[in-house]
């Protein structure tokens, strides 16, 4: 079997670099083509400008808010903003009593939604549903029809719960009237009459549900995934997966031990009694009202239905943020502009020009044509970093803020140095006389070390610096971590082989003077001096004696007393031994 030759190996490489940026290309392009992505990347809040909201916190009963509830009320809205997808936003207090949101561009709908939405979350059996509208009055019930309570409600899915008064309210209920549904925070102990808004999947739908049985703080986290049928196969539909903590668990196993009877008894799949559902209430508004097919002894229950991707998401999003304790009102809302983040970007990038051009005319100076291989190495890192930016700002929502800028332009210089210590492991090769081909493979093995411990360093302070830092200090740690990835790609992908295929050309295999790689220029002699002579070690380049006496020098300078002492006994012993043997001659 022949052997893949170096130059072979090489042309591979670069094909699959070509491969893997048209691939980045396309996705790109595809998303720009459908509507749903951008060539340029999504710009953060100091860079875009966006929406502030001012919230000021309510706690239950009308209690002063301490700082403890602060801090948690900004760090569970957080999560809902993280949550949401919306990054590189900023939520902080005002004078110790307001939570500050702001959010890059205009934040949609679901999402100011749940930014707004209190804690208010619980689980409520269903006693009566009915179309969203509200009753015409002349269908309304006459009074010595409406219902009339027989005895105390012995459960919270018992219809005692339905007085006249609950039913009137019912009624009267229009849910397509948005302005009906504002009402005062409701009593957990009592009934309550509310809608589940329309959707994509359906009309709104009004309900009469029972007192609260399981409340929102039972959930210990939620998730959302495609289901699996019965032989363990993955299916095309989404379900919302819910864990209670042991204290829900136990309430949430009564719950449905009461609710199944009815799913039951009303025929199972072909049943409709809506005293089979339990409703998902947030801020007294259902967002779910699943039906309880069976008995839930692990506190584990999936909701499954007519869901998409994103209206799992919002549910799964809804249920696991959804706990916070406080309510919050908006005092204000208002647009804030870029102005002067704009004017710091185009500082930024301008230094990043400057920055850029330096390093550039470094190369050309000090490496001439090799310089080239720089220059081209450092527009595939930009093309790769900007491509992986711009699909992450489609995919993940992710944004580049200054900071972001800022670790972009650092890691210019950074990207460089790998070049640079490759192209120096090289010319040490050409000064120990070899050819150039034989330089690149073994500089190359000597670089490889340096460049990955170097980017190794770098990967981990990025990592340390996203986890543990906050805001904006995150987008630099993101971008520098990026780029060190990046750097790694194009230095074993694209600046070795490139390098391994100019080796064969001639005028760098022949060492042109311009070429950066002349051995002369160098000082090197060559290990062959011809006549079947080899160079001798006197006649090593001044570069390496140099080199060689400084090392020897420092490690002289470093020796403990016992290892100098030792090292005079040696020279004394080797001198010894040599006047013995001119003696014996």
């Amino acid at each position: 079997m022949a052997r893949t030759g170096p130059k072979n190996t090489a042309l591979r490489v670069l094909v699959w670099l070509g491969v893997i940026i048209a691939v980045l290309t396309a996705v790109l392009a595809g998303g720009t083509t459908a509507g749903q992505a951008s060539l340029a990347p999504k710009l953060a809040l100091d860079l875009e400008g966006g929406t502030q909201m001012i919230l000021a916190p309510k706690v239950e009963g009308g209690s002063d808010i301490n700082e403890d509830q602060l801090n948690q009320a900004v760090a569970i809205i957080r999560q809902r903003v993280d949550g949401s997808g919306v990054a590189e936003a900023e939520i902080s207090t005002q004078s110790g009593r307001n939570v500050v949101v702001s959010l890059p561009g205009t934040p949609s709908k679901e999402t100011r939604a749940l930014i707004q939405a209190s804690a208010d979350m619980n689980f409520r059996p269903v006693l009566a549903t009915g179309a969203g509208a509200a009753v015409a009055k002349e269908s309304l019930t006459p009074e010595d029809k409406l219902p009339k309570p027989t005895a105390e409600p012995a459960n919270g899915s018992d219809i005692n719960w339905i007085t006249a008064d609950v039913y009137k309210k019912f009624e009267a209920l229009d849910c397509d009237n948005p302005s009906q549904d504002k009402q005062e925070r409701s009593d957990p102990a009592k009934p309550l009459v509310t809608c589940e808004p329309a959707t994509a999947q359906g009309p709104a739908i009004k309900y009469i549900l029972g007192p609260v049985e399981v409340k929102g703080v039972d959930i210990q986290t939620s998730s959302f995934q495609l289901q699996r049928g019965a032989q363990g196969a993955v299916t095309n539909e989404w379900a919302v997966n819910i864990q209670f903590n042991d204290q829900g668990s136990k309430k949430f196993k009564t719950v449905t031990e009461r609710l199944n009877q009815f799913y039951v008894a009303a025929g199972g799949q072909s049943g409709t009694d809506p005293k089979s559902q339990f409703a998902i209430v947030l801020d007294d508004q259902v967002i779910s009202a699943p039906r309880s097919q069976a008995v839930i002894t692990d506190g584990r229950p999936q909701i499954t239905g007519k869901f998409t991707e994103q209206t799992a998401k919002a549910l799964s999003d809804q249920l696991r943020f959804g706990a916070l304790p406080i309510s919050f009102e908006i005092q204000s809302e208002q647009q804030i502009s870029a102005t002067l983040g704009g004017e710091q970007l185009r500082m930024g990038l301008l230094a990043g020009l400057i920055g850029l051009m330096l390093v550039v005319v470094y190369s050309l100076f000090q490496y001439r044509a090799l310089g080239f291989v720089t220059i081209a190495s450092l527009v595939v890192a930009g093309s790769l970093t900007y491509l992986a930016i711009a699909i992450l700002g489609w995919t993940e929502n992710y944004r580049l803020s200054l900071a972001g800028v800022a670790g972009l332009i650092v890691a210019i210089g950074q990207t460089a140095d790998s070049f640079i210590v490759y192209f120096e492991r090289i010319r040490d090769e050409l000064r120990e006389g070899r050819g150039l081909v034989s330089a690149v493979e073994n500089g190359w093995k000597r670089a490889k070390r340096t460049v990955l411990a170097s980017k190794a360093v770098n990967l981990l302070a990025a990592l340390v610096l996203y986890f543990v830092a906050v805001g904006n200090v995150r987008g630099f740690a993101f971008t520098l971590g990026l780029t060190a990835i990046a750097d790694l790609i194009v230095v074993f992908m694209f600046t070795h082989p490139t390098l391994q295929l100019l080796a064969r050309t001639r005028f760098f295999g022949e060492g042109h003077k311009f070429s950066g790689l002349d051995p002369k220029q160098l000082g090197a002699v060559p290990l062959y001096r011809g006549a079947g002579r080899l160079r001798s070690p006197g006649e090593k380049p001044a570069a390496v004696r140099a080199k060689n006496t400084g090392a020897a020098a420092e490690a002289e300078r470093r020796m403990t007393i016992a290892e100098r002492r030792l090292a005079e006994k040696q020279e004394q012993l080797a001198g010894s031994s040599k006047s013995a043997a001119k003696e014996g001659k």
